[in-house]
């Protein structure tokens, strides 16, 4: 049976189905919103262990974007779509976060929920239909998903709001945001903007709850028709007379070492805690199967000790490293200490290290993405990496994970907004950060440190941007907020909130809770608080280096821009390249023509860039009637000779005017390689040029005489 509800979003009709399609699995949905079609499937298993991770809920998210959506073949040589592209990627984590929340503490069934793109809208990006068809799916089956909630994405053109914008409004737009809520609360905010005050901000969250809310309903709605039984969770219990004792030996201990100031040491201390209480306690215990299970139920109550100590000491306005609730770590820095890099930084906030260096390249070193969407081409690109050894532990390197693009993305958002534009400066960009030291807040040094890492490379950045991560801890109706959190706060506290932006307004948004939601009130301020703290961190930036170098680094390549007539595109380039290919070789500069006839030279120092302007004007620069070119022969045929006057070029020189006497054979007058002077005679409407060398022979011999004439009577 076939169960439907539908809203209108916007203008367009917005539907989610189920009973119809993926029926062996445990709870599927199809959302449907103009001619985008995205199925989306969730399937549970038994619980499954994970070593040192006994809380944590094994969620896996997949989100493909099948290429035949959009009446696509997918290119390369095998004609399939290959691993997950960072686009889908990124969509994985926007589904990942918003539910994984929700579900009981106690529930670890295995989960994997599945999103495919069955027909992509060639103007609607389908990623947030697939948050709200997790939630859907979620919500038709037995799994104990504390749902539903659901997601829009809010653009900005002029003063007005649009849900679920098209490509080009949220390319054009002054905002692009996508919001997860529930009926009652913000669960999830991620996205960029031109600078937009905080009050814009919290305005467009609030108008894409209202359809938020809609959406739902609808869900809620096909959850009654449907009716789905529930399973149920019992919530473990922890044994009272167990958790007391542990407390009495241990919560002194730790509200001692929880506030030791270095990040190592407190670890250590901590760890040194648990340690000690848990073979005191299985001192007496031989049976090794009852040591394990009473171990595992120590670690727990510790960890709950530990959460619980952090939390009571933020709600009485103190943190675990003797700052105010709105302190920001000591920051320290410098610029410009990687010799060969074109532009370098070192970012430190409190124990937070980030290397950030740029590099500046050719249009040629653009990112070529090809996906649903119209292909187009990236020139900024901004990579993070996290290694292991940042936050002291062995892993082996296997590319970059899911986190480490995300992260990487929102700090890209972040300082895309305040580049030059490419008219202005059109080098391709890549930052790269390295993430050194981390304790909390890596993502948003790596904005700080890629702001110093631009300038110091030169790049004309219209304004500095800092990042900052917020947290929350939340009991009943008590909150308070934290700027610029550490790694523990994020861990144990209820939210995670990173606001980028300049000195007059956000850039990024990127927004985490670990409870059902928030209120837009502790949004409101926690955006107030974030750019206290943000204008703070800009100053002490710019204590560091305050603004972009007038020059590049002398590594960088040198770029001059010309411009040439569109019909001469064909003669700087040449048959198969030939031209091109020969300037660029003789001169060692990477040239690159656009169809506006704008021609970019790329070269390491000033004199290849001048050879190389100079050779390509000489390639589309156009012969004049009347005008005298030196020419090289280059193949010779019964009617006469044919040479090139200028790179490309080339005229007939026909045998009646290869000399001032008759001609016979064009090879006993000419051969080719010869170079002479020539002049031209008439270039015809077809650019077929005539060109002649006895005019100029006939012009020697009046020469000559007139010479001789003027010497003759001289001696007279």
């Amino acid at each position: 049976m076939n169960y439907k509800v539908e809203t209108e979003i916007n203008g367009r009709k917005f539907t989610i189905e189920a009973g119809h399609l993926a029926q062996l699995a445990h709870g599927s949905a199809v959302v449907s919103y103009g001619d985008s079609v995205v199925l989306t499937t969730v399937v549970q298993d038994e619980p499954r262990q994970f070593e040192g991770e006994d809380d944590m809920l094994p969620l896996t998210v997949d989100y493909r974007e099948k290429t035949s959506a959009a009446g696509k073949i997918p290119g390369g040589f095998f004609k399939r779509e290959g691993r997950p592209t960072t686009k889908e990627i990124l969509t994985m984590r926007l589904i990942d976060r918003p539910i994984r929340p929700l579900f009981p503490d106690s529930f670890r069934n295995e989960l994997q929920i599945m999103s495919m793109v069955l027909s992509a809208d060639d103007n609607l990006d389908p990623d947030v239909l697939a948050i709200n068809g997790a939630s859907a799916a979620l919500t038709l089956s037995e799994i104990p998903f504390q749902g539903p909630i659901a997601a829009v994405r809010i653009g900005k053109i002029g003063s007005n709001f649009i849900i679920n914008p098209s490509y080009e409004d949220a390319t054009n737009g002054e905002l692009d945001l996508i919001v997860a809520g529930s009926a009652d609360a913000v669960v999830m905010v991620e996205g960029s903007a031109k600078e937009l005050s905080e009050e814009t901000v919290l305005s467009a969250i609030s108008f894409a709850h209202t359809e938020i809310k809609k959406i739902v309903k609808l869900q809620v709605e096909l959850q009654n028709q449907i009716k789905p039984k529930k399973m149920q969770v019992f919530e473990e219990k922890i044994d009272d007379s167990l958790y007391q004792e542990i407390k009495k030996l241990a919560y002194k201990d730790i509200q001692d070492k929880i506030q030791l100031q270095a990040k190592s040491e407190r670890h250590d201390a901590l760890g040194k805690i648990k340690e000690n209480i848990i073979n005191k306690r299985l001192e007496k215990v031989t049976d090794e199967k009852e040591k394990v299970e009473i171990s595992k139920k120590i670690k727990k109550i510790l960890d709950i000790l530990e959460k619980e100590v952090l939390r009571k000491l933020v709600l009485s306005n103190k943190r675990i490293d003797g700052r105010s609730l709105k302190d920001i770590r000591p920051i320290s820095g410098m610029v410009g200490f990687l010799p060969r890099t074109h532009g370098s930084a070192l970012f430190m906030r409190g124990e937070t290290q980030a290397l950030v260096t740029a590099t500046l390249g050719s249009s040629m070193d653009e990112q070529i993405i090809d996906g649903l969407a119209t292909e187009y081409s990236k020139r900024f690109m901004l990579h993070y990496n996290f290694p292991p050894f940042s936050v002291g532990e062995i892993k082996p390197l296997r590319g970059p994970g899911r986190r480490e693009i995300g992260h990487g993305q929102l700090a890209e958002r972040s300082l895309e907004v305040v580049l030059p534009p490419k008219d202005k400066f059109p080098y391709t960009i890549r930052i790269v950060s390295d993430i050194l030291q981390s304790n909390g807040s890596s993502s948003m040094a790596t904005v700080c440190g890629g702001t110093l890492s631009l300038m110091d490379a030169g790049v004309p950045i219209t304004k500095p941007v800092a990042g900052i991560a917020m947290g929350l801890v939340k009991e009943e109706d008590e909150v308070r907020i934290l700027s610029d959190i550490l790694g523990a706060e994020d861990h144990l506290g209820d939210m995670d909130f990173k606001v980028a932006g300049t000195k007059d307004g956000i850039t990024a948004v990127q927004m985490d809770i670990k409870i059902a939601g928030i209120s837009e009130e502790t949004i409101h301020e926690a955006l107030k608080q974030a750019r206290e703290g943000r204008l703070f961190i800009l100053g002490e930036m710019q204590k560091i280096l305050a603004a972009p170098r007038q020059e590049i680094s002398q590594y960088a390549p040198r770029f001059i821009s010309l411009k040439i007539r569109t019909d001469k595109i064909g003669a700087l380039i040449g048959p198969s390249g030939k031209n091109i290919k020969k300037i660029q070789a003789d001169t060692g500069a990477t040239i690159e023509i656009e169809d506006d006839g704008t021609v970019m030279i790329y070269a390491s120092d000033e004199s290849s860039t001048n050879k190389a302007k100079q050779l390509i004007e000489d390639c589309t620069v156009s012969p004049e009637v009347g005008k005298t070119y030196n020419a090289r022969v280059v193949s010779i045929r019964e009617f006469g000779a044919f040479a090139e006057i200028l790179p490309g070029q080339e005229g007939l020189i026909h045998i009646s005017e290869l000399s001032d006497t008759f001609v016979k054979d064009v090879n006993t007058v000419v051969r080719v390689g010869d170079t002479f002077p020539v002049k031209v005679l008439a270039i015809d409407d077809q650019g077929k040029i005539r060109l002649s060398r006895k005019a100029l022979m006939a012009t020697d011999d009046r020469n000559e005489e007139e010479n001789n004439r003027k010497q003759t009577h001289y001696k007279r």
